[in-house]
């Protein structure tokens, strides 16, 4: 294909990449100076090709598809018309993205990207807050070296591990990406430096270590975030939909809680087991807030209680298990109770292309069966044995009461589940 052709999608579809580490260029015959810039990757970038104060500049517009054809079209005739103007717009990004900060870019990315784009928009500014803004905010950007980020990471990774280091590594990525659109003509520092290699998580609690967390948890002086623990154990549900659980959402008569959206961009109903509508039903009776965890900050619900969880985990003598493995802990009890995959699949509303047609024939009431023997199986394992029972009752906090299960199974073996 001639190296001058008129854009069309059809004409982009027929490219052929250049060799690995190669860039080739493109001229639009409709717009004088628009050029396309074709890696070995196969991705597309616009720029406008111009002479400017006597030496040629590729002014970078966008990538296709992020923008059509045709606005590339009209981001050029503006841009064209800016240097005709006797303006340089290069030399103007360039001023502006070498002065500004890591905090400052950040936080064009978390308004301008984050909270339009990304339901997790929090997960990135806790992230951020957590293990970038003390060291990084006041370095200039054009001082940020793959070197930085490579200590980083391998820091991140000694001291709080390899997922904690690999997900910042990839939100640097991004944010430099970003910056890169917004015209930034920098490298991306994060290239070439290479995640750590993350084993699959298995944590779930085991039937010996249900009634130290139990016990733990009922001496948990902060009803809301006991509560939260709990509704976290009895749904499985992610701990982000958890902490932002509505009034609105739950059906109390149904025992049903509806998600519009989650992190799989799908709706999800999930089944209320007993014991979860007898802790909502008390909540409801004294909510103020639309929100079932209600918290002071500027989410008007609870944010994820760091410390606390610590100190429930200290009180049982746990170690290693996270909020997120209550989730996994629900899921490997349904397993070792007998359910299906696909059960377990439609309450935990994994998305597999293998099983989503099963998913969507099955009805709610075996779901919720089978979350509900799974529950009563948990709480059996954490109740109190027959001779202390009366006795821890009247030591631990009186209000936290979970429901005795009328089918009395089995707990699971550990080594089996």
């Amino acid at each position: 294909m001639s190296n001058a052709f008129t854009f069309t999608k059809a004409a982009f579809s027929k490219l052929e990449p250049p060799a690995q580490g190669k860039r080739t260029y493109y001229r639009d015959t409709r717009q004088d100076g628009l050029i396309v810039q074709h890696t070995s990757t196969g991705q597309l970038t616009f720029y406008v090709y111009r002479w400017v104060e006597g030496k040629p500049e590729r002014i970078r517009l966008a990538k296709y598809p992020d923008i059509t054809i045709d606005q590339a079209r009209r981001k050029a005739q503006e841009v064209i018309g800016a240097i005709a103007q006797g303006k340089n717009p290069n030399q103007e990004r360039r001023a502006v993205r070498d002065e500004m900060t890591f905090a400052e870019l950040f936080e064009k990315y978390l308004n301008e990207h984050s909270k339009l784009h990304k339901r997790t928009w929090q997960e990135d500014e806790a992230q951020y807050k957590r293990y970038l803004e003390d060291g990084w905010k006041n370095k200039k950007l054009r001082t940020i070296r793959r070197q930085d980020v490579q200590k980083l990471h391998t820091t991140l990774g000694e001291e709080n591990g390899t997922y904690t280091a690999n997900r910042t590594l990839a939100l640097l990525s991004s944010i430099f990406n970003k910056a890169i659109d917004w015209g930034w003509e920098g490298a991306n520092p994060t290239q070439g430096v290479k995640k750590f290699k993350e084993r699959s998580r298995d944590r779930f609690l085991q039937a010996d270590e249900l009634p130290r967390f139990f016990e733990s948890l009922a001496k948990e002086e902060n009803r809301t975030i006991r509560d939260y623990v709990l509704i976290s154990l009895l749904t499985g549900a992610r701990k982000t939909n958890v902490l932002s659980m509505k009034w609105s959402d739950v059906n109390l008569v149904t025992k049903t809680w509806y998600l519009s959206q989650t992190k799989n961009d799908t709706s999800q109903t999930i089944p209320l087991v007993d014991a979860a509508v007898e802790i909502l039903e008390l909540r409801k009776e004294e909510a103020e807030s639309e929100w079932v965890f209600p918290g002071i900050g500027k989410t008007g619900h609870l944010v994820e209680p760091k410390k606390a969880w610590a100190k429930i985990l200290e009180r049982a003598k746990l170690s290693n298990l996270r909020i997120h493995d209550l989730r996994r802990s629900l899921g490997s009890w349904q397993a070792a109770t007998g359910a299906s995959l696909s059960i377990i699949g439609k309450s935990l509303n994994h998305k597999n292309v293998n099983t989503t047609a099963i998913y969507a024939r099955l009805n709610i009431d075996p779901v919720r069966a089978a979350m509900q023997t799974a529950v009563a199986a948990m709480l059996d394992a954490g109740a109190p044995k027959p001779e202390t029972e009366e006795a821890e009752q009247s030591e631990d906090n009186p209000e936290m009461v979970l429901p005795a299960s009328e089918e009395q199974s089995s707990p699971p073996n550990a080594a089996n589940a």
